[in-house]
């Protein structure tokens, strides 16, 4: 896909659902995942009030058989009551490349009724508008869309094949980390939280970049006695934000060991020169060695390596977490670092990037290049041993709910999966139906 796609792509699908140091809250904090300048809200808001819509399947949503029929019933909600005047038009597509569409409504639930032939997800996306047809629109201008689905059979998905050199590729990456000293600077920073210490730090990685964030400790805190977590970003070009965790010590690092805490002109700068579309690159991506998500999990490693060697941490608890790209990262971080004992991930990006080789739908997302396929997620599943908590959207296309599966599918290890209905990359619906395998 060319570059203008992307971009074009990005900005239609996600662009409007995200804010750059935002918190998405569900079973974690999902943080900074991309540079727009948007608040998340708990539902749409427009002129009249606050729409969203009440989705349910006729059965718990990931719990289809192959040919098994999925009935969806949805109605439009205007502050709470039925949306009057308000007509859903619908698209069904999925990860058997059947398509449908319809409209109804006008004051009642719509209801959809169609099946899969094989292993995956239905896709079913809904435009409200008004009774004359005219798309509602939001507050950002753009007309009001929602999306959720139904799984069939996700536990029979399979991942692409994994390259056979895959873990020769990574310990030679821990020895190019091994050969540079874990040497840090740290600088103390304004804190948001009294009871929190906090330092800018940066430490020494190769790969060209240092590993940047900010530090937070709790007041006092003796050797030995804090478990530690590292957190890691969204998609985006951003300073790091520091969390604040009771009995934690937290890193939270940004994804490009880049300055932390500068004004937006200097983040700006970057994001339309040296680090425009900086994952989209199908030269860098088509070798593991020159993508830049070699230098980000270097990072990544070595972050691990700088709370391990804290005096505060108790040796015993170290949690990774992130949502979208930190989901991403933190997936990659507790398959390199045997100390991890959690990881916690929020709709992780780059999940099963091989599936569009096995005719899935596609998620916002680099091309398939060679490269990709060492920091793939769903390959890395099969080296994590630490306990994982994944939290998907049905409605999220800018990472699908079949890669999450495939995901879930590979963890050999104590793991949940929850899959929320009409959950998009950057909204959840207020009390959504939700399913949930552990």
């Amino acid at each position: 896909m060319k570059k203008s796609e992307h971009r074009a792509g990005m900005i239609e699908k996600m662009s409007h659902f995200f804010g750059g140091n935002s918190f998405l809250k569900r079973n974690f904090h999902v943080k900074c995942l991309i540079a727009a300048a948007v608040v998340i809200l708990s539902a749409f808001r427009v002129a009249a009030g606050t729409i969203f819509l009440d989705w349910k399947t006729d059965k718990e949503p990931v719990s289809y058989r192959v040919n098994e029929p999925i009935v969806f019933n949805i109605q439009a909600m205007e502050d709470g009551k039925p949306a009057a005047g308000k007509t859903l038009k619908w698209r069904r597509t999925g990860d058997d490349g059947q398509t449908a569409d319809g409209q109804g409504g006008n004051d009642r639930p719509i209801t959809i009724k169609t099946a899969m032939n094989r292993p995956g997800f239905v896709r079913i996306e809904v435009e409200v508008c008004q009774s004359d047809g005219a798309a509602v629109k939001g507050a950002d201008g753009k007309a009001l869309k929602f999306e959720g689905g139904a799984g069939v059979a996700p536990k029979l998905l399979k991942s692409y094949p994994e390259p056979a050199d895959f873990d020769a590729f990574w310990e030679k990456q821990k020895a190019r980390l091994a050969a540079v000293p874990v040497k840090a600077e740290l600088v103390a920073a304004p804190s948001a939280n009294s009871r929190f210490d906090v330092f800018d730090v940066k430490v020494d990685c190769p790969g060209g970049k240092p590993v940047s964030g900010y530090l937070s400790i709790p007041k006092g805190a003796k050797t030995k006695t804090l478990a530690a977590r590292v957190s890691f970003m969204g998609y985006g070009v951003d300073s790091a934000c520091p969390e604040y965790r009771d009995g934690e010590l937290c890193f939270a690092i940004n994804a490009h060991g880049i300055e932390n805490g500068k004004d937006p002109a200097f983040y700006q700068a970057l994001r339309v020169g040296a680090l425009d579309f900086y994952a989209f690159n199908n030269r860098e991506n088509a070798k593991p060695e020159t993508s830049r998500f070699n230098g980000m999990m270097l990072r990544a490693m070595r972050a691990m390596e700088f709370v391990e060697s804290r005096p505060e941490w108790n040796g015993r608890t170290l949690i990774v977490s992130g949502g979208s790209q930190g989901g991403f990262q933190a997936l990659n971080a507790a398959a390199l670092d045997r100390h991890v004992t959690k990881c916690e991930v929020g709709k992780p990006w780059c999940c099963d990037l091989g599936g569009v080789k096995l005719n899935r739908i596609r998620g916002w997302r680099p091309d398939w290049e060679n490269g990709l396929a060492y920091y793939d997620p769903v390959n890395q599943a099969r080296r994590i041993r630490c306990e994982t908590d994944i939290y998907a959207g049905l409605g999220d296309y800018v990472c699908p709910p079949s890669g999450l599966s495939v995901l879930f599918n590979n963890l050999k290890t104590v793991k949940s999966i929850t899959y929320a209905q009409g959950s998009m990359h950057g909204y959840d619906l207020p009390n959504p139906q939700t399913q949930t395998f552990r």
